[in-house]
């Protein structure tokens, strides 16, 4: 086929004629294909550090509710935080992932203890929780403390006990954890980033 410039400019006129009229709304109204909105609009953003591993990427979570007082607003999305210094926005693929592991069936939401020689699980509150691991580690730290060596020089120091920390802590929280565990006498004080 063969179209002069004059003809090819005729066509592309009345292109752009036709599509002008349907964008001003003469076009039939089942032509038009209805916008959807965008699904962040109404979320509530919460900003977040990865919990897989010691990079401590960040995170923007997305939770959606009706807003009802008590009710439990439900994370539906997670994606990198651009504007975090570590990451950037990028995440790995466990962190990705991490919608499917916040959503997950299986996942342990409540603190849970074991009797000795028991099989089943019962869960406690966290009052229960932290209040026994409280009881349980003065318990320890009385039996073992060490006030001095065994040449009389004073070293105050629990050695049956340690603590691993968070790598993806703020540096205040691991001055905090430092200073909490020394003042307990703890020696052995890992971090899981080193792990």
């Amino acid at each position: 086929m063969q179209v002069s410039r004059r003809q090819f400019f005729k066509i592309c006129a009345g292109g752009m004629a036709g599509t002008t009229a349907a964008a001003l709304g003469f076009a039939p109204s089942m032509a038009l294909a209805e916008t959807r909105s965008y699904k962040l609009l109404r979320a509530q953003e919460t900003r977040n550090t990865c919990t897989y591993c010691s990079v401590g990427c960040g995170l923007l979570m997305y939770s959606m509710g009706d807003g009802a007082k008590n009710a439990k607003a439900s994370i539906f999305h997670i994606e990198g935080d651009p504007d975090h210094p570590v990451n950037r926005g990028a995440l790995c693929p466990k962190g990705a992932g991490l919608i499917d592991y916040v959503n997950s069936a299986s996942r342990l939401k409540y603190p849970e203890y074991r009797a000795p020689g028991s099989d089943k699980w019962q869960r406690i509150s966290w009052d229960d929780a932290f209040t026994r691991i409280a009881k349980l580690m003065k318990a320890d730290r009385d039996a073992n403390f060490q006030q001095t060596s065994e040449s009389g020089v004073t070293v105050n120091r629990w050695l049956t006990t340690g603590l691993l920390a968070a790598s993806a802590s703020s540096n205040e929280n691991g001055l905090l954890t430092q200073k909490f565990s020394r003042a307990l006498g703890m020696l052995a004080v890992d971090n899981q980033a080193r792990v």
